[in-house]
């Protein structure tokens, strides 16, 4: 089931905020879409998500629709970001919060137009984090205190690190070396208040 509502991104051009559409429940037409024109941005670039296909992040949706949810955001007819969580079966690492259920954030991506990695000057700033509270507002909703997790591509470390306040625990090496990222309920609740 699809659920839309209103969301806000900071327009870097128009230097304001504007309105966009959050999407709980993105369809299969839409992640396509958003596939197809990421995709030949993205193809030629160093960006370390250039590889992923979303089209086969979806199927994951359509198999098990009650342990993953797939969100986005919508601007100007065109997707500006995908997140894919996965809702259950996984388990906090922090000692405080050790063995008990959190929300994992499995794939997000901003779109290539959004990302300074990809083009000189960026349309939308604020991707990310709107997609990081829903993650947490998520976490909350399933009485998971806003525990989420995550694990990071190199180039994202420093976001999730300095700008999400994120716990890094460090490179896991049962997860291709990549390093992981967990919150407290108490830092999601700052992540939200800030």
């Amino acid at each position: 089931m699809t659920e839309r509502s209103v969301a806000y991104l900071y327009h870097r051009q128009n230097k304001k905020e504007v309105e966009v559409v959050f999407i709980d429940g993105v369809d299969r037409t839409d992640v396509a879409k958003a596939q197809e024109s990421w995709h030949k941005l993205l193809k030629d670039t160093k960006s370390e998500h250039a590889h992923w296909n979303w089209n086969e992040k979806y199927q994951l949706v359509a198999e098990a629709p009650l342990a993953y949810r797939i969100f986005g955001l919508e601007a100007e007819g065109q997707m500006q970001g995908l997140m894919l969580v996965w809702t259950a079966g996984k388990f906090c690492r922090i000692e405080s919060q050790k063995g008990k259920p959190l929300i994992y954030i499995d794939y997000l991506a901003t779109a290539p137009w959004n990302s300074a990695d990809v083009i000189a000057e960026p349309i939308y700033a604020g991707v990310g984090k709107v997609l990081i509270r829903a993650a947490v507002q998520l976490s909350l909703e399933d009485e998971l205190q806003g525990r989420i997790g995550l694990h990071s591509l190199p180039q994202a470390e420093s976001y999730y690190r300095d700008n999400c306040k994120m716990t890094d625990l460090g490179q896991d090496k049962a997860y291709y070396g990549l390093r992981y990222f967990e919150t407290t309920p108490e830092q999601s609740a700052s992540f939200i208040r800030g």
